[in-house]
């Protein structure tokens, strides 16, 4: 039978992702509108970003963050761009965004000395074999596949090389080894459900060393430069941003930041999450026609949560449709690189019982498409 309770909030998207409960525009502080991003208003404010979010993670001393262009792509473009080439690379795929990491490496930057570790979706490679005598670029939880590190135990403290960790869809939502990270990127639209078009650049004091140590062989484009005359742009990561940043973003990605302190932090955001994660894991435990893609529980994402169903690509096509007339659920077909499937955002902005109410509806419209 049709459920009788629908969620309050059909917004499952992995991104944009959700607002956080209870967002009202109105309410955010916006006189920066209509000033200039370098008057001492908007450079206060873009600091405060910068030294608000430092906090909020609890980044180690020294480390560094920047508000750059080009959402979390171009964060890590400019870590890409600007610190490889030094030594060896070892990139991992084990879905889309990382695949686009070894395009970029192998066919736009033309490195050489390269080692690919992929796996397919739902899996990841053997981090055992992975040789920090390199940089390693990965992303820390695959937003297309639902496949996360496990933990960063696999991450030498001794390593020679750089760690580059695309963690879009992992800062705010599962604990980050953070002295183990020498660059980390993110955008404001994911575990926060801010706006678009930002993204967040966290260095460490050995990413920087590099900055200052070593210059690519290639021309660098004006928005991924950060260094003049061989030393690091220090304003860059004090709120002087490269481009003209949205300042109603700005407040938006405060107003986030906020909430997350309100919850009790970072430690209670991930707890939500993973919360929201059980919530999905209770379904699919009852139900032998829906499986999670990560199969190894100790993989599996608390963020973007993608399911198999035993059912065919139209038929999961005519289901996602189906939640979406409903008023249900919004956006949460698979990737389309990936396989068949359903991918629910999991993070702090959507509320457990959104996801308990969902979950019923999932099952009904797979009867009414399988079966009806």
């Amino acid at each position: 039978m049709q459920p009788q309770v629908k969620p309050q909030n059909p917004n499952f998207s992995s991104g944009p992702c959700s607002k956080r409960p209870g967002y009202d525009v109105s309410k955010l502080a916006l006189e920066t509108l209509g000033r200039s991003h370098r008057s001492s208003l908007g450079k206060t404010v873009l600091a405060e970003v910068c030294e608000e979010t430092a906090k909020v993670l609890g980044l180690p001393e020294g480390y560094r963050v920047g508000v750059v262009p080009g959402s979390d792509t171009g964060a890590v473009e400019m870590a890409m761009w600007s610190l490889l080439g030094a030594r060896g690379v070892d990139v991992l795929a084990w879905e889309s965004f990382g695949s686009g990491w070894v395009t970029d490496i192998t066919k736009q930057l033309k490195l050489q000395d390269v080692i690919i570790r992929e796996a397919e979706y739902g899996e990841l490679p053997n981090l055992d074999e992975v040789n920090f005598d390199n940089d390693v670029v990965f992303t820390y939880n695959g937003t297309t596949s639902g496949v996360k590190v496990p933990n960063g135990d696999w991450i030498p403290a001794d390593r020679n090389g750089l760690t580059i960790c695309d963690a879009t869809s992992a800062v705010f939502a599962m604990e980050m080894p953070w002295e183990k990270l020498d660059v980390v990127t993110y955008s404001w639209q994911k575990v926060l459900g801010g706006e678009g078009a930002h993204g967040m650049l966290i260095l460490s004091p050995r990413a920087v060393e590099r900055l200052e140590t070593y210059t690519p062989p290639w021309p660098m484009p004006k928005l991924f430069r950060m260094t003049k005359g061989g030393k690091l742009v220090d304003g860059i990561f004090r709120g002087e941003t490269i481009n003209t940043p949205s300042m109603l973003c700005v407040a938006d990605y405060l107003d986030a930041l906020n909430w997350v302190k309100s919850l009790g932090g970072v430690e209670a955001s991930i707890a939500k999450s993973q919360s929201n994660l059980a919530v999905i894991e209770r379904y699919v435990e009852q139900n032998d026609w829906i499986e999670f893609l990560a199969q190894d529980p100790a993989l599996r994402s608390n963020t973007s949560v993608c399911l198999t169903l035993k059912a065919t690509p139209d038929q999961v096509k005519a289901i996602v449709k189906l939640l979406d007339k409903e008023g249900i659920a919004y956006d949460i077909g698979a990737y389309r690189d990936a396989p068949a499937g359903l991918r629910l955002w999991a993070g702090a902005t959507v509320e457990a019982a959104d996801l308990e109410a969902l979950m019923p509806w999932i099952g009904w419209a797979y009867q009414e498409v399988t079966q009806g």
